[in-house]
């Protein structure tokens, strides 16, 4: 495949992911009462590491979980005739929790409104943020 052009390599994805780990913890005094919600497909491996960088900086276990917003858009017809459908594996509650939804690009918003009502399906969360590379 031939690439037109490199927005980031290997090492600028690192410090970027770093950095948006440093902003959420900020943001939220700490890692208390948090959790990453990885909007599949891209945004889940995106998720962990967040996940597994906040662990470095603060030494807290912040679970992740896995989005699957396919049902919640609004173009869903659009997509193909007969759209994959997966599940979301969210293994927590997310009740009271503050939400970090996590994809790898944000272009209309659309994926992140889907997001959000996908999302209330999971539990009424005190708070939900985007973080988007």
């Amino acid at each position: 495949m031939n690439t037109k052009s490199e927005l980031m390599n290997a090492a600028d994805m690192q410090r970027a992911l770093k950095r948006i780990s440093h902003q959420i913890l900020e943001r939220n005094h700490g890692a208390e009462n948090l959790v990453l919600l990885g909007i599949r497909r891209r945004g889940v491996p995106l998720a962990k590491v967040l996940a597994e960088n906040i662990k470095d900086i603060e030494g807290a276990e912040v679970p992740v979980g896995e989005l699957d917003i396919t049902l919640y858009r609004d173009d869903l017809t659009e997509i193909q005739p007969d759209p994959v459908v997966n599940k979301s594996f969210v293994p927590f509650d997310i009740t009271g929790k503050i939400v970090v939804l996590v994809d790898d690009v944000l272009y209309t918003g659309r994926t992140a409104r889907a997001a959000l009502d996908a999302t209330s399906v999971c539990g009424r969360a005190a708070g939900i943020q985007l973080a988007v590379l």
